[in-house]
């Protein structure tokens, strides 16, 4: 039995002093002392007495804050990420929304990805605790209601920049009008826009767009009135600070399994959430190595990776399959490496990219092979990062007309913009 503090006791004396007087006089009269029962002593009667209820507190059970945060979340990004961390600091649980494919396209223009893979993405986020799926795009008067009463929302976060409706209005203007709004800050240097601008400046750059079987040749006018590729240089400046936010700041045990997957992790999808759930199935602590810009463009081609190494160690330490990544993991497994780390498992997925430009380079993962310690994992879904572009270059008229729109109000955004304090 679990009991209260011994200032209850003088809680009793307060409130109730005759029946405490007289169950010290009763306790004289029974002689009761340190020998009496076994070592009974005065320290002993309040634990009795909270047995009868007369001086046991109630304790008073914080209420959990529950923030809610939607959005259309395509071509997931560590600046999502970001956001729904904010958003999860401002309360106990976090409910996300994601936005229906209708009310995106009526909105904004077509996604990328359909809804179960950013339904894949969003639940795969370590801050994330709940998820609607199919959620309106503006906070209507009816959907207000429905989070307050039925998902016992407290607040509605949403970024510093404007959501603004096809119509002008806000998106969130109820939610301000009812007192249940706050504001966090946006994370610079990214957005689904910027990431959708740099794989069409990639690629007409290139001029070649490569499928599953690398035989899709991209026409010479597919991209025409896309940016060069040096427009969409990514301006996120990485700090330790940010690294450190992301990370669960814990090493493995002692006698730990560790288990080891390597690879660019480009553009992260819902393919990849999938195959470091199965690889964290396999063991306590899943290490993820995260390649260089420079070896996965040696192995990809120009115009790759899309996501800058930093971006895309972000992208991973936020998912919540994910312990911890090496920044920069060579292209090679070596024996230094799994001593170093205590790897246990080194396991790769049965798909990836096919298309290594480097013929005849030895297997990377010889050592481990060797040491009877790899495993190759069934990846769950066949979805790539070469797949998911290649969606963007083939409806390319759709994605470069909403972009073109999209950044006109980003640009208006970065000029009108002042600083808002807390990440």
């Amino acid at each position: 039995m679990e009991y209260e503090s011994s200032s209850s006791i003088w809680d009793g004396v307060y409130y109730y002093p005759h029946l405490f007087g007289g169950l010290m006089l009763t306790a004289a009269l029974l002689g009761l002392s340190t020998s009496y029962f076994g070592g009974l002593g005065f320290s002993s009667l309040p634990y009795m007495w909270s047995d009868l209820g007369i001086f046991h507190k109630k304790k008073c059970q914080k209420k959990r804050i529950r923030v809610y945060m939607d959005g259309c979340f395509d071509l997931m990004h560590y600046g999502h990420a970001n956001a729904l961390r904010q958003a999860k600091a401002l309360g106990d649980e976090l409910v996300v929304g994601v936005v229906s494919d209708e009310e995106i396209v009526a909105n904004k223009g077509p996604p990328v990805l359909s809804m179960e893979e950013r339904l894949a993405l969003v639940s795969g986020l370590k801050w994330v605790d709940e998820v609607i799926a199919n959620a309106p795009y503006a906070i209507t008067e009816k959907f207000m209601n429905s989070l307050f009463n039925e998902h016992k929302i407290d607040y509605i976060i949403h970024g510093d920049d404007p959501c603004l409706l096809p119509d002008g209005t806000d998106a969130y203007a109820l939610a301000k009008k009812a007192g249940r709004y706050k504001q966090i800050k946006r994370t610079e240097g990214v957005s689904s826009t910027d990431i959708v601008g740099r794989i069409l400046s990639s690629l007409k750059d290139t001029k070649t767009c490569e499928n599953h079987d690398n035989s899709s040749s991209l026409p010479d006018n597919a991209l025409k009135g896309s940016q060069s590729n040096s427009a969409h240089i990514s301006q996120f400046l990485p700090t330790s600070r940010r690294i450190v936010q992301f990370s669960n700041g814990k090493g493995p045990g002692p006698n730990a399994r560790v288990v080891y997957i390597d690879g660019a992790f480009d553009l992260f999808h819902a393919g990849h959430v999938e195959i470091l759930r199965s690889a964290r199935q396999l063991g306590d602590f899943l290490l993820v190595g995260i390649h260089t810009d420079q070896v996965v463009s040696e192995h990809r081609g120009k115009g790759h990776p899309i996501m800058h190494l930093h971006e895309r160690s972000l992208s991973v330490l936020a998912c919540r399959y994910v312990d911890e990544v090496i920044i920069g993991a060579p292209w090679e497994v070596t024996k230094d490496m799994v001593t170093t780390f205590n790897i246990t498992l080194v396991v790769h997925g049965t798909v990836a990219e096919n298309n290594s430009l480097l013929a005849g380079e030895p297997d990377p993962y010889a050592v481990p092979k060797n040491m009877g310690i790899f495993q190759m994992l069934d990846s769950p879904k066949t979805i790539t990062t070469t797949s998911v572009a290649q969606r963007i270059v083939s409806n390319h008229e759709a994605y470069l007309k909403r972009n073109a729109k999209k950044a006109e109000s980003e640009k208006k955004y970065y000029a009108r913009k002042v600083y808002v304090s807390g990440d």
